[in-house]
């Protein structure tokens, strides 16, 4: 797949959603004054859709990763096509039934696509999709929706947080670095197993201390900051002067707890050293695991205005640009050791002399 560059945006226009509010969690709402200049949006395709749908994962927008990096995308795409969209935030504890309520209800006021952020929503995509073929449905983190109107917009992070455990282990002075996982799922596992392989490749010296804050179907561990704290704390008690979260909301307890202790943490899905909630730890967040998710989201988005709806796996990988390291970070970026090996396993992986697993 041909990469996709880092999105970036100003904030526009969507349209009011009282019945998603009131039934199926808060939605972002703004109105921008950009006037269509064909039908009912501004794309010059013969595109007819209201908009874009999305809904977003636990910890909803604000999270400072995961679903901002989706949010990224969204507002692009909103301006570079003239068109609107409507971001639909979770309620505590929901269920499924809930997704499938917030997703039909996107459907039924004409948002095309409609985007589920995160493996969470499998089941109501499946359900929703599978009901109204002639809208296209993204899924972002999940692959097993196999129906001809679904892009499952997945990601190779085990290659990226590779190049995390070569930046953690090129690091540390103590030998000791963590890994702090938000929910144990297949999903994060991946990020754990490319992490510990890159660690162990460069340093097999270097110890790896691992930690779930929460195991399924408790999903606190993407959302609860106070969570990922008291795992970075326990971590640096423990020695640790690199800790690597993929928690989510929850990262940011454990960005700003290893910050506190002036060691070096490393963020996840966004590039946590240009996010405004975390500029007090900016300068101890060495580096970041960056997923493309703006870009998988604008380029669904894209292949719909266009007329040629993306369906079934898309892959964004290291090769594509889907993943990477982020080096925002001077102090990262003078690094000049570290910042060779990181390039040289990159190119290792990219060319498959390198095989990075996605289990422990």
């Amino acid at each position: 797949m041909r990469r996709i560059s880092r999105l970036s945006g100003v904030a526009v226009a969507v349209a009011a959603m009282a019945l998603a509010a009131s039934a199926c969690g808060k939605t972002s709402t703004d109105d921008s004054g950009s006037k269509p200049s064909n039908g009912s949006t501004g794309a010059s395709t013969g595109y007819k859709g209201k908009g874009i749908g999305l809904a977003y994962d636990i910890g909803g927008k604000g999270d400072q990763s995961f679903n901002d990096a989706a949010y990224a995308g969204f507002e692009k795409a909103e301006k570079d096509f003239k068109i609107k969209g409507l971001d639909v935030e979770p309620s505590a504890s929901e269920s499924d039934a809930d997704k499938i309520q917030r997703l039909t209800t996107l459907v039924q006021q004409g948002y095309n696509p409609v985007i589920g952020v995160g493996f969470v929503y499998a089941n109501a995509v499946k359900a929703v999709a599978a009901k109204n073929p002639n809208t296209t449905f993204g899924i972002i983190d999940d692959s097993t929706i196999k129906l001809p109107n679904v892009a499952d917009l997945v990601f190779s992070e085990e290659q990226g947080s590779y190049l995390a455990g070569v930046a953690a282990a090129k690091t540390t002075k103590t030998k000791t670095v963590g890994f702090i996982g938000g929910v144990e799922t297949p999903l994060i596992k991946k990020f754990e197993a490319g992490f510990a392989q890159g660690v162990n490749d460069t340093d097999k010296s270097v110890k790896v201390l691992k930690q779930y804050l929460t195991q399924p179907p408790n999903f606190d561990g993407f959302s609860k900051p106070d969570l990922g704290k008291a795992a970075a704390q326990g971590q640096l008690d423990k020695n640790a002067d690199v800790v690597y979260h993929a928690a989510g909301l929850a990262g940011q307890g454990a960005i700003e707890a290893t910050a506190a202790r002036k060691k070096w943490a490393i963020g996840v899905d966004s590039d946590q050293y240009n996010q405004k909630a975390l500029a007090a730890s900016k300068d101890y967040i060495l580096t970041s695991m960056t997923k493309d998710v703006g870009g998988a989201v604008y380029s669904l988005v894209k292949s719909v205005v266009e007329g040629k709806p993306l369906s079934g796996e898309q892959r964004f990988d290291l090769k594509s640009g889907g993943v990477g390291l982020a080096a925002s970070n001077p102090k990262y970026a003078a690094m000049s050791d570290v910042v060779a090996a990181v390039e040289k396993a990159k190119a290792a992986i990219i060319a498959g002399t390198i095989t990075v697993k996605t289990a422990p």
